[in-house]
């Protein structure tokens, strides 16, 4: 029985001893964020798709039982392989339990529309972090065709989706997604504005491509999708998960470690390297590899005129919204002040109060800002996982404390972060998953 199945009938907790430094080497996994839409994808063809570099976690495990659940023939045939087929839709009402756990249950949305002219989508579960809008999905998708009522829940049919110009009045990762997929078999030219370009939609449009979708502009804002007939099956690797990336990054540099990730996409790090090296944590960068030094020095890099400096988060290339958590955990031990602006999500900073139980010096200024003095002695608590984020730098934040933290909901951070425990085992972390 694997962890993610254990976790599901008991509950879980992380009991953490802190002070050893985390060293060695470590890959990094396939990234969340690109498997799930890309997993919905699936649906688009009724030929088989393998998927390698699939993470192992409990959002994914959700996400084959919602494709299962349809009528597609879902085959792990390796640790971190997939084999997906929906040959026929057999269904296009999605189960409301497994809906609530994941927010990515909607990105089925899309596929379903472009496949069986039906979708009905319940609202989605996901992280507790601040209002997360659907209206950007719902408008993309009645810009291409499709006619959505609204009540508990989305009945969403079409006669035929086609392409159209569709402006997007928030640059949304899953509409994005939610549209892309949707309009790759919509007879003529979609135009989408305000596209969001993180790495994860940059992979689920390649992916497309590789099974014989037409879309230009990836990497940028502004997507031209030219419909298909049909898409053919294929092989593809998910790429590496650049958010674990910076988690590891902050874990070594703030236990005193030596460690180096690899399967790394040093161009995913673009916006996160600065903002690390603002807190002053050095990395050394090679062509699929990171490397975090021994016995980082950390102390926060001022803006001229020695003014307080600023990280926040923003739609990519800016600084990731889900490292805020981890980069606000690396300020407790760098010497100075920095203040953290995350634009994103109004509930993303209420995790602090933890990190200020354990001896932080953080200063919630409103919902959107945090205010962190360090470097501080932080001491051992019994905590609660709220979301993935700020579980995973709540266990950072154990693992450089001194004595022992309890982290209780890890179910939260196995739907991120595949087999956190004993890969930080085998990099010296003192960490054990208990029943409770």
């Amino acid at each position: 029985m694997t962890n993610i199945a254990v976790a599901d009938a008991v509950m879980q907790a992380f009991v953490i001893e802190g002070g050893a430094p985390v060293s060695g080497r470590v890959k990094a996994a396939g990234n969340k964020n690109g498997a799930l839409p890309i997993l919905a994808a699936c649906l688009l063809t009724d030929e088989p798709v393998l998927l390698g570099n699939v993470p192992r976690i409990r959002d994914v495990e959700t996400m084959v039982e919602l494709l299962e659940d349809v009528g597609a023939d879902v085959d792990w045939v390796g640790r971190n392989e997939l084999r997906v087929h929906a040959a026929d839709i057999a269904k296009v009402e999605l189960d409301e339990e497994l809906c609530s756990r994941i927010r990515a249950s909607f990105l089925l949305a899309g596929p379903l529309l472009a496949r069986a002219g039906r979708a009905i989508v319940p609202p989605p579960g996901g992280d507790v972090i601040g209002r997360r809008r659907l209206d950007p999905h719902i408008h993309a998708l009645r810009e291409l065709g499709a006619e959505i009522e609204a009540d508990r829940g989305y009945d969403m049919r079409t006669d035929g989706l086609r392409g159209t110009r569709v402006f997007l009045d928030e640059a949304s990762v899953m509409a994005t997604e939610n549209t892309v997929m949707a309009a790759v078999l919509a007879p003529g030219e979609t135009v989408l504005a305000n596209a969001a370009c993180e790495p994860h939609v940059q992979d689920l449009c390649r992916f497309l491509v590789s099974l014989g979708a037409r879309i230009d502009g990836i990497e940028s804002n502004l997507l031209r999708i030219e419909g298909v007939e049909r898409l053919s099956g294929g092989d593809w690797r998910i790429g590496p998960e650049h958010i674990e990336v910076g988690s590891f990054i902050g874990l070594a540099a703030v236990t005193g470690g030596d460690l180096t990730i690899e399967d790394v996409n040093p161009y995913d790090l673009v916006s996160i390297l600065p903002a690390f090296a603002r807190l002053g944590v050095r990395v050394e960068v090679g062509e699929t590899w990171v490397r975090v030094p021994a016995g980082q020095d950390l102390v926060v890099r001022n803006d001229l005129g020695e003014q307080i400096p600023k990280i926040e988060d923003g739609p990519w290339p800016a600084f990731p919204a889900d490292l805020v958590s981890i980069a606000v955990t690396v300020a407790t031990q760098a010497a100075g002040t920095v203040l953290f602006f995350e634009k994103m999500f109004e509930s993303r900073l209420f995790f602090v109060d933890k990190l200020v139980a354990m001896g932080a010096r953080i200063v919630l200024c409103d919902p959107h800002r945090a205010l962190v003095s360090g470097p501080a002695q932080l001491y051992g608590e019994r905590m609660e996982s709220p979301d993935i984020r700020a579980g995973m730098a709540m266990l950072i934040a154990g693992l450089c404390a001194e004595g022992t933290s309890t982290i209780g909901n890890i179910s939260q951070i196995d739907r991120g972060y595949e087999r956190i425990d004993e890969r930080l085992r085998a990099l010296g972390a003192r960490i054990e998953r208990v029943d409770v």
